[in-house]
């Protein structure tokens, strides 16, 4: 199975998003955090989280890029737990068990986005708010055409540095 990691190629994310994302990070689209978001709502730095970010699933921060590679599955339990704790404590889910399941959906459908395409390719998103509600589209670079060999992302389960 595939996900993807934050990845940084300059310090611009920094100065973009309200709390950047760290680089290594596993990140899901993490859009349900616009769910009930309006034109008034889309200013500043709010509006480029929305607009271009992914959402990291440790520091629950945005960054621009995402590459992807493969992932183990404790890394993705690791994941699914912490979501499930971000989704009672911050968006008031009635139990873990509850949120378990939304969590796995959202690794899931971040999983599906990431098969497709090879280890290494970048991800961006676009986000806008539509009559409909939130629409979010993608956009694939492949590794090649980014010259991403020297970035490749090799982490570690015991690596102290993620």
């Amino acid at each position: 199975m595939k996900l993807a990691r934050a990845i940084h190629f300059d310090e611009s994310d920094t100065r973009v998003f309200h709390n950047p994302a760290r680089t290594g990070e596993w990140c899901i689209s993490g859009g349900f955090e616009f769910s009930n978001w309006s034109d008034a709502d889309l200013s500043g730095k709010a509006r480029q989280a929305f607009a271009n970010g992914w959402l990291g699933c440790e520091t629950f921060g945005r960054v621009t890029f995402v590459a992807i590679t493969r992932i183990e599955p404790a890394e993705r339990e690791m994941l699914a737990n912490l979501l499930a704790q971000h989704f009672v404590d911050i968006y008031g889910a009635p139990s873990l068990e509850a949120a378990r399941n939304v969590a796995l959906e959202e690794l899931s459908q971040m999983a599906d986005l990431c098969d497709e395409h090879d280890a290494n390719t970048l991800l961006t998103v676009a986000r806008e708010l539509t009559q409909a509600g939130v629409r979010e589209s993608y956009r694939a670079i492949e590794a090649q055409a980014a010259g991403l060999e020297q970035f490749a992302i090799h982490a570690e389960l015991d690596d102290p540095h993620h």
